[in-house]
């Protein structure tokens, strides 16, 4: 539900820019994430062969979306431990409870005794 919120709030910004007519024009200043870098890994699949500036652009956007709604998720978490700075049991600890984020439960970005890079 609040993947949604922050989609529908997107979606008015772009109409108050006027970037609603194309996805694309204006992709530079509107994704904050680095489009190479995007592209990049959407060229490390092995099942994808091409892909265009918008789906790129849109990929782009969905991550910034994402992680923009699981900060804010998570940063509730850290208020109530009154700090300001996030940390790893307040993703945890919003994993947990928002449903959305469902899919990430048991999901480990790495254990500190494993070697890095090494995912569990």
């Amino acid at each position: 539900m609040a993947a949604a919120a922050a989609a529908a709030e997107t979606a008015a910004a772009a109409a108050e820019d006027g970037g609603g007519a194309a996805p694309c024009a204006g992709a530079a200043r509107a994704a904050r994430l680095p489009l190479s870098r995007v592209k990049a890994l959407v060229k490390a699949d092995p099942d994808v062969s091409l892909a265009s500036q918008e789906a790129v652009f849109v990929l782009a956007r969905a991550a910034e979306l994402f992680v923009e709604t699981i900060a804010k998720d998570a940063f509730v978490y850290a208020q109530q431990g009154k700090r300001k700075t996030l940390q790893r049991k307040d993703l945890d600890n919003a994993i947990e409870a928002v449903d959305e984020f469902a899919f990430l439960e048991g999901f480990s970005l790495g254990n500190p005794s494993s070697p890095p890079g090494h995912c569990i």
